[in-house]
C-alpha cells in the first residue's frame, strides 16, 4: 500500500480534512465511516440523504460515533432551497420573503428556529445564507434566494440571519462570495461573468459580506463566477486575488472559506475537479465542497491524491494545505463547543415561519375580491427548476387550497399552448394561476394573457420575484415558493387568513 493511500501520515490526513464530500443513501456507507477514521472532517448532506427528522438524527449519530467533532453540513436555506423538508416544502419562507417584510428581528427569529431544528437533528453547519444582491432581474439561479435588490437591506438581513443561525449552535456559511446577484448564467451549467467595475462590486456586492463578517459568520462560500474587475483570469473560487487578498486581506475575514460545489460545470468543465480543487486550496480556500452530483469513495480518493501529489510536486505549499486543514478543525471545535446540551436556552418558535410567510404577502385587488367558497382549478405554469432548488420539492398553492376547499384540482402547464390547455382543463371552474418569475418567461406571460382574456376573474399567485406588474382579479405575491408561502396565499384566496 502506498503512502498516499495509507491515510495515516499528516499530509494525507490534511488532504482528507479539507474535503466536504457527499454520499448516497440515508445511512452512512462503510467507505465514508472509514474515511472519517482516516482524517475526513466534514460531510455534506443533500435531499437524497434525508427522509425524516428521526432518520437524519440517527444518521448524524452514526457519523459522530466515528468522529465526535465531524462537521455535518447541509444546503438548507429555507424557502425554495430546502433539504430538511425536501419532499414536503419548507416550513420557512426564503430570503426574498424575509426581505419583503424587512423586519430584522423576524429574520433573526426565523434563522434561529431553522438552526434549532437543524441542531436537534445533529446538523451543525449550514451552507446559508445567500448574501447575494439580486441586482439582475434575469438571474436564473439566485432570485428569491436573495433578500432583495437593495444592498443595505441585504446587508442587514444577512447579518441578522447569521446571528440567528449561530445562536442555535449551527455555523453559518455566507455565500456566494464576492456576490452572485448580477449574473444571467447559472454556474451549475457554465461560468457566469460580472462586468461591473471594482467600485460597483465593492459598494453593491461586498457590503453584505462585510456585514456577515462583522456579525461573526463562521464560514464564507466562494462563487464560481468571473469578475474581471477583481481578477481577469480566474473565477473567484480559484482566485488568490479574491479569496486571499480581498476576503482575507481587505475584508479582514479569518474564518473558514469553503468552495461551492466543485462538480458544477463552471469549474469541472474547464479545469476538472482535481485540478480545480488544487487551485482552490492554493488560492486560499480551506474546504472543498463536492458531492451534489459526485458522491462516492472514488471521488474522495482522487481529490485526496491530487492534493497530496500537488504538494509533493511543489505546486501547492504544504503549509497552505496545513493551514486550510487547521481552519476546518477550528470550525469543528467551535461547533462541538456550541452544540446544545439539555434544555435549550431559548425556547423554539415553531410557527415563526408561517407568521413570516403571511407577513410577506403583497396582495393587489383584495378590496374588491370575494374569497372563493367553491373548489377552484389551480393552473400551475411551471418553469424548469434550477439545480439549486431541484425538482423534488413540491411548490404552489394547490395542496393548501385543497385543504381549505376540498375538491380543488390542479394541473401543470408549460410552453406556448399552456394558456389554452389550462382553460380546457379548468372547464367552468374558477381558475387560480400560479406562476414563478413571470418576467423571465415569455411563454408564461403569454399564458396569463390567454387566461385573463378568457377568464378575467382568474386569481394570479406569483411565487417568484414579483417583477411583472400585478394583474388578475386578485394578485398575490408570496416572494417565494415554500410550503408556508403557499399556505399563506391559500388562506387569502379562501378567506381563511390565520387558520
Amino acid at each position: 500500500m502506498t503512502t498516499i493511500a495509507s491515510g495515516t501520515d499528516t499530509l494525507t490526513r490534511d488532504a482528507l480534512t479539507v474535503l466536504q464530500p457527499g454520499f448516497t443513501g440515508t445511512t452512512a456507507p462503510d467507505w465514508l465511516l472509514r474515511r472519517l477514521g482516516e482524517g475526513l472532517a466534514s460531510v455534506g448532506l443533500f435531499g437524497r440523504n434525508i427522509a425524516s427528522a428521526e432518520q437524519l438524527t440517527a444518521l448524524t449519530a452514526q457519523l459522530r460515533a466515528e468522529r465526535d467533532d465531524v462537521l455535518v453540513a447541509v444546503d438548507e436555506e429555507g424557502g425554495d432551497v430546502t433539504r430538511l423538508e425536501v419532499r414536503t416544502g419548507s416550513s420557512f419562507p426564503g430570503n426574498h420573503a424575509l426581505g419583503a417584510v424587512d423586519d430584522v428581528e423576524l429574520t433573526r427569529a426565523v434563522a434561529h428556529e431553522l438552526g434549532r431544528r437543524l441542531a436537534a437533528c445533529g446538523v451543525n453547519f449550514d451552507w446559508a445564507p445567500s448574501a447575494d444582491v439580486n441586482s439582475n432581474a434575469a438571474n436564473p439561479v439566485i432570485g428569491v434566494r436573495s433578500f432583495g435588490a437593495d444592498t443595505d437591506l441585504v446587508a442587514r438581513h444577512t447579518a441578522a440571519y447569521v446571528q440567528g443561525l449561530q445562536a442555535a449552535g449551527v455555523a453559518a456559511c455566507t455565500k456566494h462570495f464576492p456576490g452572485h446577484g448580477d449574473t444571467a448564467v447559472d454556474s451549475h451549467h457554465a461560468l457566469p461573468r460580472i462586468d461591473a467595475s471594482a467600485d460597483v462590486v465593492a459598494a453593491r456586492d461586498l457590503a453584505p459580506f462585510r456585514a456577515a463578517i462583522a456579525a461573526g459568520t463562521r464560514a464564507v462560500m466562494s462563487a464560481h463566477i468571473l469578475v474581471p474587475a477583481l481578477d481577469p483570469e480566474h473565477p473567484a473560487t480559484l482566485s488568490r486575488r479574491i479569496l486571499t487578498d480581498l476576503l482575507r486581506g481587505e475584508l479582514g475575514y479569518d474564518g473558514l472559506i469553503v468552495t461551492d460545489g466543485m462538480e458544477m460545470q463552471a469549474i469541472s468543465a474547464t479545469y476538472g475537479i482535481e485540478r480545480g480543487s488544487v487551485l482552490a486550496i492554493a488560492a486560499g480556500a480551506d474546504a472543498i465542497c463536492v458531492g451534489g452530483g459526485l458522491a462516492d469513495d472514488e471521488t474522495v480518493r482522487r481529490l485526496r491524491d491530487a492534493l497530496v501529489a500537488a504538494v509533493r510536486a511543489g505546486e501547492l505549499p504544504e503549509e497552505r494545505l496545513a493551514d486550510a486543514a487547521e481552519r476546518v478543525r477550528r470550525l469543528a471545535r467551535w461547533t462541538a463547543a456550541a452544540a446544545p446540551t439539555g434544555e435549550p436556552a431559548t425556547p423554539g418558535h415553531p410557527e415563526v415561519g408561517l407568521v413570516a410567510a403571511r407577513r410577506a404577502l403583497r396582495v393587489t385587488g383584495g378590496d374588491a375580491f370575494t374569497p372563493l367558497t367553491e373548489a377552484p382549478y389551480v393552473a400551475a405554469l411551471s418553469p424548469v427548476a434550477n439545480i439549486a432548488v431541484g425538482d423534488e420539492t413540491p411548490w404552489g398553492v394547490a395542496a393548501e387550497l385543497a385543504r381549505l376547499l376540498p375538491g380543488t384540482e390542479t394541473g401543470s402547464f408549460a410552453g406556448e399552448d399552456a394558456g389554452r390547455a389550462a382553460l380546457v382543463a379548468a372547464g367552468e371552474r374558477r381558475i387560480v394561476a400560479v406562476v414563478r418569475d413571470e418576467h423571465r418567461h415569455a411563454w408564461m406571460s403569454a399564458a396569463l394573457d390567454t387566461l385573463l382574456a378568457a377568464r378575467p376573474d382568474t386569481v394570479v399567485v406569483e411565487m417568484g420575484v414579483p417583477q411583472s406588474p400585478p394583474r388578475g382579479a386578485l394578485h398575490i405575491a408570496t416572494h417565494g415558493a415554500a410550503r408556508v408561502c403557499g399556505r399563506a396565499a391559500a388562506e387569502v384566496i379562501a378567506g381563511a387568513a390565520g387558520e
